[in-house]
C-alpha cells in the first residue's frame, strides 16, 4: 500500500503545480532540485522564471527564441521528468510558445526526446529545413521509426499470415489443390445414403476446402490510401512503418498512395518508410475523390484486394462522387476499409455525414489503434467481420 503523503510534501506538490503564484497560498519554499523543476516548469507553463541551466536562476519570463536556452532547458526536463512527460512538455511547447521553426537547427533536434509527434513537426517543416539540418532530422525520424518496427512488425507478421493462409484454404481451389480430408469433414452435415446399398452413403461437398499453397507467390493485394493533411500526422507516421511491414510479405502486394489535393503513389519507396514519410508533404487541402480515382485505377483483382482509407473524411473534392466511387469498388468485390485515425490519440474528429454514407455500404468508419490494425488487416483478408472497437459502434 503506498504511503499518505505527510503535510509537508503535500504542501511541496501544490506548491509545484501551482507555480510561483502559490508561494505566498502554500507558505512552501523550493530549495535545491525541486526549485530547479519549478524554473522548468514555470517556462513553459508561467512563474516568470526559465532556466538558464540547471540552477533555476531568475529571468523574466518564457523561453524566448533563442535555440541555445531551449536546448539547455530541453535538457534540464529530461532530467527532471520521465520520456512520456518530456514528449508532453514539447508538445506544449510547440504549441504555446511557437517553437516549431527551431526544429529547423541541428542542436534543437539533438536535444528533443523523438516522439510520433515530433515526427510529424519535421514533416511539415521538412521542405524549409536547411541541407545542415536534415540528416539529424532523419536520424530523429528513423529513431522513431525502428521503435515502432520493434513493437508492430513481428506480430502484424505472424497475425497476417496467419489469416492469410487461412483465406486460401477458405476459397475455391483447384482440383489438385482440394484438401479432401478437411473437405469431407467440413460437409458431414450433407451426408446422403445410397439408396439400395445399406451402410453406404456418400458426402456432397457443398464447400470446397484447399491446403494454404505456400508455393502461391500473392495472396491479397493491399491498397493503402492515406490522408496527408495535417490533422493526420500521426496515421501518416504508423501507416509509413504498417505499409513497409506489409511490402514485406511476399505474399502480399501491397501499394501507398497518399494524397491531399493531390495524389502520390509512394509504392517503389516502401523498403525505407523513413524515405516514405519524407515524401510525404503533410498540411493542405484533401481531395478524397481523387485519391480513390487512382487508387480504383490499379485493382486487377478486386474479390482479392483490400483498399483501406485512413481519413477524417473532410472531403474537398467531389463529396458524392467519393461515397458512390467506394459504393463501386466495394460492389465489385474489394474490402474496403476505412479508418478515421491510425494511431493513439484517442477519438479523432472527423465528418460524420461521410462515415455514415460509408458504413450504409458495408464499410464503417472507425478510428484504429496501431496495435489493433494487424486484427482488423486479418479480419480484412479472410472477408469476416471487422474487429470495431465499442467506442465506435
Amino acid at each position: 500500500m503506498d504511503a499518505v503523503p505527510g503535510d509537508d510534501e503535500r504542501l511541496r506538490r501544490w506548491r509545484l503545480v501551482l507555480g510561483a503564484d502559490g508561494a505566498g497560498s502554500t507558505g512552501h519554499a523550493l530549495t535545491g532540485r525541486d526549485e530547479a523543476v519549478d524554473g522548468a516548469l514555470s517556462a513553459l507553463y508561467g512563474g516568470g522564471r526559465k532556466p538558464e541551466g540547471r540552477g533555476g536562476a531568475e529571468r523574466s519570463g518564457g523561453l524566448g527564441a533563442s535555440a541555445p536556452a531551449v536546448v539547455r532547458w530541453l535538457g534540464d526536463i529530461r532530467t527532471y521528468f520521465p520520456a512520456s512527460v518530456v514528449q508532453v512538455m514539447q508538445r506544449d511547447a510547440m504549441d504555446r510558445l511557437g517553437l516549431s521553426s527551431l526544429l529547423l537547427e541541428p542542436e534543437m533536434l539533438e536535444a528533443v526526446e523523438p516522439d510520433v509527434h515530433l515526427v510529424g513537426t519535421l514533416l511539415s517543416l521538412s521542405r524549409a529545413m536547411p541541407e545542415t539540418t536534415k540528416e539529424t532530422a532523419r536520424a530523429v525520424v528513423r529513431k522513431v521509426v525502428e521503435d515502432l518496427e520493434r513493437r508492430l512488425a513481428t506480430r502484424t507478421r505472424a497475425t497476417l499470415t496467419g489469416a492469410l493462409d487461412r483465406s486460401v484454404r477458405a476459397g475455391r481451389p483447384r482440383h489438385r489443390d482440394i484438401d479432401w480430408d478437411r473437405t469431407v469433414r467440413a460437409n458431414l452435415r450433407n451426408y446422403v445414403p445410397l439408396p439400395g446399398r445399406e451402410g453406404a452413403g456418400t458426402v456432397i461437398p457443398e464447400r470446397l476446402v484447399g491446403y494454404g499453397r505456400t508455393d502461391r507467390s500473392v495472396k491479397k493485394d493491399v491498397i493503402l490510401c492515406v490522408d496527408q493533411s495535417g490533422s493526420m500526422a500521426a496515421s501518416v507516421v504508423h501507416a509509413a512503418v504498417f505499409g513497409a511491414v506489409l511490402a514485406s510479405m511476399r505474399t502480399l502486394a501491397t501499394r501507398l498512395v497518399v494524397f491531399d489535393t493531390a495524389v502520390a503513389d509512394l509504392t517503389d519507396q516502401l523498403d525505407d518508410p523513413v524515405d516514405v514519410l519524407f515524401g510525404t508533404r503533410l498540411g493542405g487541402g484533401t481531395d478524397i475523390n481523387r485519391a480513390l480515382a487512382y487508387c480504383q485505377s490499379r485493382i486487377s483483382r478486386p474479390a482479392d484486394t483490400v483498399v483501406v482509407l485512413i481519413s477524417d473524411l473532410r472531403e474537398g473534392g467531389i463529396r458524392d462522387e467519393m461515397a458512390e466511387r467506394a459504393a463501386a469498388m466495394t460492389a465489385s468485390g474489394v474490402r474496403f476499409v476505412t479508418l478515421l485515425a491510425l494511431s493513439d490519440e484517442g477519438a479523432p474528429s472527423y465528418d460524420r455525414e461521410h462515415a455514415a454514407a460509408l458504413a450504409a455500404i458495408g464499410a464503417p468508419a472507425f478510428a484504429c489503434t496501431p496495435d489493433l490494425f494487424p486484427e482488423v488487416m486479418a479480419a480484412a483478408v479472410e472477408g469476416r467481420p471487422l474487429p470495431v472497437p465499442d467506442t465506435a459502434r
